[in-house]
């Protein structure tokens, strides 16, 4: 699996990050985290609101996130 928090560096994006980070080794998954902070590439992924989370490629959420909604998104 892997995963990437969208974001440019705001405190949002780091404390996604730091969440996302926290559910993947209490879950015990294989999951590469990345945390992409070019703005180009965030483009690319078409979206508006940051920080957002990429499982696989995918955008499955936008914006604050809970480590409880990280939890489901995993787990899917």
């Amino acid at each position: 699996m892997e995963i990437k928090v969208l974001g440019t560096g705001c405190a949002n994006c780091k404390a996604l990050y730091l969440s996302v980070e926290q559910v993947v080794n209490e879950l015990g998954l294989q999951a590469s985290l990345v945390k992409e902070e070019d703005l180009m590439k965030i483009m690319e992924y078409n979206v508006m609101t940051l920080p957002a989370l990429v499982v696989d490629g995918k955008v499955v959420a936008k914006g604050r996130i809970s480590k409880e909604e990280i939890k489901k998104i995993l787990t899917k």
